[in-house]
């Protein structure tokens, strides 16, 4: 839940990250009840769903795209002092609920093995992500104010998940077997590197 949770966390921080104090804390409530909900309804077609040839692939592809899309936009917030599309509520939900979906089909799988078919567990697994999240969030948010740094590292770890996630994809499974071990770790770095370097080209191209 730590682990799992905070994936969620960041993605809420980044997501609410341009928008204005006040709204804030509605946008990390909304994003919490969001992932939550989300890991209830799919925790019952987790292992389902994740068998589907071509999910997992489609589902990498849109974190790379909202890791890039969030780290230009809160980049070029933090260079023009403007509040872009990010900082609309309904926007930042969009996107988190939008993350969230694609994470927690991993999350409400990794949930239900660890509790070897407990629903008991599974249940308490969800509320204890609750609070993990809501207040990791808030924690983020905050640290983000004071090491900008950790913007960028958050959206490099999408970028980690989103290559670790279209690597592992069923249509890629074949090439998969036949490369070396590491090719998930290859993928993940691949994918973090290359949400990095085109975030930062497109602050570059908004900035000049």
């Amino acid at each position: 839940d730590i682990v799992l949770g905070g994936d969620n966390a960041i993605i809420i921080a980044l997501a609410c990250r341009n928008m204005p104090k006040h709204q804030r804390w509605a946008g990390i409530l909304w994003g919490t009840a969001g992932a939550i909900i989300l890991r209830v309804i799919l925790v019952f077609f987790a292992t389902s769903l994740m068998e589907i040839p071509g999910l997992r692939l489609v589902g990498g592809i849109l974190l790379i795209w909202i890791g890039i899309k969030l780290l230009a936009e809160v980049e070029t917030h933090d260079l023009d002092g403007k509040i872009n599309q990010s900082s609309n509520l309904l926007t930042a939900i969009r996107t988190i609920i939008i993350a969230d979906f694609v994470m927690s089909l991993d999350n409400a799988l990794a949930i239900t093995a660890a509790a070897k078919g407990d629903i008991g567990l599974v249940v308490f697994g969800l509320l204890l992500s609750v609070p993990i999240i809501i207040w990791g969030s808030a924690l983020i948010l905050r640290l983000m104010e004071r090491f900008p740094i950790i913007i960028t590292a958050g959206a490099g770890l999408l970028g980690w998940l989103g290559g670790g996630l279209m690597i592992s994809d069923k249509l890629l499974a074949e090439f998969t077997a036949s490369s070396l071990p590491a090719t998930p770790t290859i993928a993940a770095t691949v994918g973090t590197i290359f949400v990095i370097a085109v975030g930062r080209f497109l602050v570059k191209e908004k900035t000049e």
